[in-house]
């Protein structure tokens, strides 16, 4: 898990005051529950155009969260609140959400977006409140069983690497999030390695961390124990295979777990 510590930093300034131990979108503990509607027909039974924007495999768009705001099960204001987006992380840096697809409303344009937090969290935010839309084209694959990290740009393999997955009393949690920070521990052999990403996936097996348990994919001071069911939820790679995953892996970039 990823926690504030002082060997911690981030590479990204934050945009407001450190966010508190609920950043990861709702309350702790609790995973918000996505429509089994697809976003186009909420979209059209409401009269809207749908445009897709991300198919987090060859083509994803994220955006800076400029404010806090609540996120709807619809694009409407008066439509179930099902979680919180803020402008920065519990670490302190800008937060991001990833942009799946748009559609205008009559007084306000909305945006389709995957959030933080625990499970597969999507739902709607104003575009307003959001920066302009960055687009990766490179996917993030976690595959547990193979203990193996790969990072695509269409069907090429970019990097491939063996890592370490959570242990049975705390395992790495599957689906789909994407990569939220950047972090450079300031000490040589930190827990963390020579590099940490946060991800918008959480463990609800440590809810009770700072933070509420983000998982993280980050280097280790320990690399004689991967690969192996060894975290508390991270994904953990020998420093040699964090660096060469950090000079191509964006802020951005969707994360599929298996």
């Amino acid at each position: 898990m990823l926690g504030r510590q002082p060997h911690l930093h981030r590479l990204t300034a934050p945009l407001t005051a450190v966010a508190l131990a609920t950043a990861a979108g709702g309350p702790v503990g609790v995973a918000a529950a996505s429509s089994s509607v697809s976003p186009r027909v909420e979209a059209q039974s409401l009269g809207m155009t749908y445009t897709r924007v991300s198919d987090e495999r060859a083509h994803t768009g994220s955006a800076v969260v400029l404010r806090r705001m609540a996120v709807r099960a619809e694009p409407t204001d008066d439509s179930r609140r099902v979680g919180t987006v803020r402008a920065s992380t519990y670490l302190g840096s800008a937060d991001s959400v990833l942009v799946l697809g748009r559609t205008r409303g009559v007084d306000k344009d909305w945006s389709y977006v995957r959030y933080p937090g625990l499970g597969n969290r999507t739902g709607w935010v104003h575009s307003d409140w959001l920066g302009p839309t960055s687009i990766v084209h490179e996917r993030l694959v976690i595959d547990r069983r193979r203990m193996q990290a790969t990072l695509y740009r269409g069907r090429r393999v970019l990097v491939r690497a063996r890592i370490g997955v959570g242990a049975s009393g705390s395992p790495t949690p599957a689906g789909h999030g994407y990569v939220r920070e950047r972090l450079v521990p300031s000490r040589k052999n930190s827990i963390y390695g020579d590099l940490a990403f946060g991800l918008s996936v959480y463990s609800r097996y440590r809810t009770d961390w700072p933070g509420g348990g983000q998982v993280g994919v980050h280097g280790t001071n320990e690399p004689e124990l991967i690969p192996g069911h060894i975290s508390n939820g991270c994904i953990r790679l020998r420093n040699a295979d964090i660096r060469r995953l950090g000079r191509r892996l964006s802020i951005g970039t969707p994360v599929e777990i298996r």
